[in-house]
């Protein structure tokens, strides 16, 4: 498998590229155009000898390419993924994939016209070995059936790394388009749910006054035929904390719970990826960081094989658009500036 990387405005391109590479594919080169200097200083010190191709048209053209991988400004990730799938390459970006409901439409015909796919790297679940461990304890019955996800998204802002599209919401869409797309996708996953509705949802900026548009708090209730979920997402992890953020996974099932705290442990384990499981048998502790990642060698397996093992295409649209749903509907917070939606459609 051959891939091409185009969008480098995003450090998470890295952790897609080295999971490509890990998986076994072959990178052909990159596109070095970027809005953030230090993310492709970053890409180039990790991946020194990948190939800098500054025409991205022989990148898209060219037919031994079998998958575009993105992580542009959010805002422009769709208009790149329908190029690409339209010279027959299947494609992976960045959450979140699409900003507007105009972009979902045209990647959604692009995708029934091409047969091509279109994968967004929910990496708060596929490069996060604790959620593959929570996996397999719903798979086995552990805790019965789920019925209750609450997710949170805590983020350090990290003001003086971010480029000044980080705060136009046009650009990155809001903030429960763009974060709260991993909770919603773990909703739908970890519930068995193909759909869901957006019950209630809300946005809010409470920090100082220089970005008074950025939205820096957000949650959702969101509910399917048969499971209830709470999402919140913020940017105000305190500098305080040992990693990015405290983000936790809880699963109530039937039977038994399950909390993931993906990147760190306040009660002073070392790591990341805790799981903590009460079931019938009693309460017990998982240390699950060694468990392997599994999504990038299914994606290449789906783009060979024209299977759907890493996720469905419709879960990827499902997710989309209730992010986009909640996004549009979301009321705003007693107490917080009121910053202008982005265009919904």
């Amino acid at each position: 498998m051959r891939f091409a990387v185009i969008g480098l405005d995003h450090r998470h391109i890295y952790h897609m590229v080295e999971g490509l590479l890990a998986a076994g594919a072959a990178c052909v080169g990159y596109d070095p155009a970027t809005s953030d200097a230090r993310v492709l200083a970053g890409f180039e010190e990790r991946f020194p000898a990948l190939t800098k191709v500054t025409e991205r048209r022989r990148l898209i053209e060219d037919p031994t390419v079998d998958v575009v991988v993105c992580a542009a400004i959010p805002r422009d990730r769709a208009a790149i993924a329908v190029e690409a799938m339209r010279h027959g390459k299947d494609v992976m970006v960045d959450k979140p994939g699409v900003t507007t409901i105009a972009q979902l439409v045209e990647v959604e015909a692009c995708v029934a016209e091409t047969g091509r796919i279109f994968s967004i790297c929910f990496s708060e679940r596929f490069i996060v070995p604790a959620t593959l461990v929570a996996e397999k304890l719903i798979g086995d019955g552990t805790i019965g059936r789920v019925i209750q996800t609450i997710g949170m998204g805590p983020h350090r802002l990290n003001r003086q790394i971010r480029p000044d599209w980080f705060f136009d919401t046009t650009a990155y869409g809001g903030i429960l388009a763009d974060i709260a797309s991993h909770q919603i996708d773990q909703f739908l996953h970890f519930t068995g749910s193909r759909d869901a509705q957006i019950i209630a949802s809300s946005v809010g900026h409470f920090g100082d006054g220089e970005y008074p548009g950025f939205q820096d708090f957000g949650d959702i209730l969101l509910r399917s035929e048969g499971a209830s979920g709470y999402i919140r997402v913020d940017w105000f992890t305190a500098d305080g904390l040992s990693n990015w953020g405290d983000g936790r996974l809880f699963i109530l099932g039937t039977e038994g719970t399950i909390e993931l705290r993906k990147y760190v442990d306040l009660a002073g384990r070392p790591g990341t990826d805790h799981v903590f499981v009460v079931d019938r048998q009693g309460t017990r502790y998982i240390e699950a960081h060694r468990e392997p990642l599994v999504y990038f060698d299914r994606f290449l397996t789906d783009v060979r094989d024209r299977t759907e093992t890493a996720m469905r295409q419709d879960h990827v649209f499902a997710v989309c658009r209730l992010a986009l749903q909640a996004q549009a509907d979301a009321s705003y917070l007693t107490g917080s500036a009121r910053p202008g939606h982005p265009e919904s459609s």
